[in-house]
């Protein structure tokens, strides 16, 4: 004659998964970001332009351009050329000059990832303050 036997469930416990978890060197903490270089515009080049002028490039210069920095031109990112560390040109399109206004012009270096563990550190993104470009 056979006789059967009922299975137990096994059962693990929280305290072994934490102590498993906490031996094994995981840490959820991480470094935040740090500020980033500040740009700084000293001048643009030209200064500005008369409504429906042609297309143009613009200058411009000052300081702690970061390799990435980018030209914000009345409020969109542009495609920007890094020159140096402390000069960037943009193309400016006709369509952009075509009516009197001022627009507003500033360099952002964005933010950098963080290379150490879990992607903490880094940088965050930096905007200089707004210069003005007069379209007469």
């Amino acid at each position: 004659m056979k006789t059967s036997q009922t299975l137990q469930p096994i059962k693990i416990t929280v305290l072994a998964v934490l102590s498993l978890t906490l031996a094994c060197g995981y840490n959820a903490k991480t470094t935040p970001a740090m500020a980033g270089s500040m740009p700084t515009i000293a001048a643009l080049s030209p200064s500005g332009t008369a409504a429906g002028s042609p297309a143009f490039t613009l200058t411009v210069n000052g300081s702690n351009f970061g390799s990435k920095a980018v030209v914000i031109w009345n409020g969109a990112a542009q495609t920007t050329t890094m020159v140096s560390a402390n000069q960037l040109t943009m193309a400016v399109p006709a369509a952009a000059v075509a009516t009197s206004t001022t627009v507003s012009v500033t360099v952002t270096n964005p933010a950098t990832s963080g290379a150490g563990m879990y992607g903490s550190g880094g940088t965050l993104a930096e905007t200089s303050s707004p210069m003005s470009f007069a379209i007469n």
